[in-house]
């Protein structure tokens, strides 16, 4: 699968392309976020490299929209520097960012952590495959599948969460968050381990980033998300996965 390059500025994004393809990777790349839309459909890209200001669809939406239609990682490329704007790239769906100008060689490694991380990701749920098996009320009964926490269900194979039996939707790295503890269940776990596992070390973000994702989880799994069962605060740590 190709890396999708989405740059308005031609030199820049031939650059990268240049540079991409010096590291053995096949890219596509588009110049709008029209073109962006067809590109990553037709394509089935497996890392979008996209910037923030387009003409027409700026890469916001582009991400906002392919965020509901598939689970590529997203590396957004923006000139913002402001906290607010980086934000509102998560809320939207975007995995990371890397603010401008950035050097060549700064992007390819954050390209391959990024791949690095979706790979062992996937080694690890093939790896893991639980087998179905009782377990206590309340405790995860891991399964083929996945993980069952009473009416939360983690599916692994699909890559999606349901509860009661209805699906949830949940951006990529709030699925990666919630795995991750979940398969950790019952353990403390600090800010910062979770920022390393699930983002990454190359992720120039702060701590404040898995507390926003927590807090979009919550209001997705828990039945009072103001006083969670699930997922639990552990002062002074990170968080606590109770199921």
């Amino acid at each position: 699968m190709p890396i999708l390059v989405v740059e308005d500025d031609e030199t820049l994004r031939e650059t990268i392309e240049y540079n991409l393809a010096n590291q053995g990777f096949e890219v596509v790349s588009a110049a709008d976020g029209r073109d962006a839309l067809e590109a990553a459909r037709e394509h089935k890209p497996e890392l979008i490299l996209l910037d923030v200001m387009l003409p027409g669809i700026d890469g916001f939406e582009v991400c906002r929209i392919l965020r509901q239609e598939m689970s590529v990682p997203i590396l957004m490329l923006t000139a913002k520097t402001e906290e607010i704007d980086r934000v509102v790239g998560l809320e939207m769906g975007a995995d990371d960012y890397i603010t401008k100008p950035f050097s060549m060689r700064e992007l390819m490694a954050r390209v391959k952590a990024m791949l690095r991380r979706v790979r062992l990701i996937r080694e690890e749920i093939a790896a893991e495959q639980p087998v179905l098996a009782e377990q206590p009320a309340g405790q995860a009964m891991p399964s083929k599948a996945g993980y069952e926490f009473g009416d939360l269900v983690i599916d692994t194979e699909r890559h999606e969460v349901r509860l009661n039996d209805e699906a949830i939707r949940l951006k990529p790295k709030e699925y990666e968050l919630l795995e991750f503890l979940a398969r950790h269940r019952g353990i403390a776990l600090s800010r910062e381990l979770v920022l390393e596992r699930v983002w990454g070390w190359s992720f120039d973000g702060n701590s404040r980033t898995v507390d926003v994702h927590i807090r979009w989880l919550r209001e997705k799994i828990e039945p009072d998300p103001t006083n969670p069962d699930r997922i639990i605060t552990v002062r002074g740590i990170g968080y606590r996965f109770e199921g």
